[in-house]
C-alpha cells in the first residue's frame, strides 16, 4: 500500500519531499503563513508523518498563492506550490473539497479560464465565479473601480499554442 508521502511525491512529478531538510526559508518567505493554519514546512512534516486528513482537510492548502517564493528560496528546489496544487486536487477527488465556502468555486472558475483561453481573462473568471457563488454584486464597485483605474481590461490574450494548454489538462487529468 502507497503511503501518503509516496503518492504526493508521485503526483508532483519533481524534487521529492524527503528533499526538504526544514530550514523554514519558505515559511520565511511565504507572504500568506500569517494566514495560514499550518506553515509550509509544517504541511511538509505532516505529509512525511502521514497526516493525510489533517493535510487534506486544512485551510492551507487553500489560501498557498501559488506565488512560488516557496521554490525560489528552497535551497533544494522542493517545488511547494506544486504540492500545494496536488493536495488541493486530492482533497477535491476524496470530496473533502475546500475549507471556505467559495474557494473551490474561485478554483473552477480559473481552471476554466485557463482551459478556454490558455490565460486567465480577469472579468470573465470574475463574470463566472459571481455566478457560480451566487454572490453577484457584494463588490460590484471594487470591479468596476479596478476596471476605470485600467486594472483590468475586457480582452486579454489568448495563448497561441492551445494545442499545449489541452495536452496539460490532458497529462494532468484535470476535468
Amino acid at each position: 500500500m502507497e503511503t501518503f508521502l509516496e503518492e504526493v511525491n508521485k503526483k508532483i512529478h519533481g524534487v521529492p519531499l524527503q528533499a526538504c531538510y526544514h530550514c523554514r526559508k519558505c515559511t520565511a518567505g511565504c507572504p500568506m503563513t500569517k494566514h495560514m493554519e499550518y506553515n509550509p514546512n509544517k504541511v511538509i512534516k505532516m505529509i512525511q508523518n502521514g497526516q493525510r486528513d489533517k493535510v487534506l482537510n486544512s485551510s492551507t492548502i487553500w489560501i498557498c498563492l501559488s506565488c512560488e517564493t516557496c521554490i525560489t528560496r528552497c535551497p533544494n528546489k522542493v517545488d511547494i506550490a506544486r504540492m500545494m496544487d496536488v493536495l488541493r486536487q486530492m482533497a477535491i477527488e476524496t470530496g473533502v473539497g475546500a475549507y471556505e465556502k467559495n474557494v473551490l468555486k474561485f478554483h473552477e472558475a480559473f481552471i476554466a479560464g485557463m482551459k478556454r483561453g490558455g490565460r486567465i481573462n480577469e472579468p470573465m473568471m470574475m463574470v463566472e465565479y459571481k455566478l457560480k457563488s451566487g454572490d453577484l454584486f457584494s463588490d460590484a464597485m471594487l470591479g468596476l473601480d479596478m476596471f476605470m483605474k485600467g486594472k483590468l481590461s475586457l480582452l486579454s490574450p489568448r495563448t497561441k499554442d492551445m494545442k499545449s494548454v489541452r495536452n496539460i489538462f490532458e497529462k494532468t487529468k484535470h476535468s
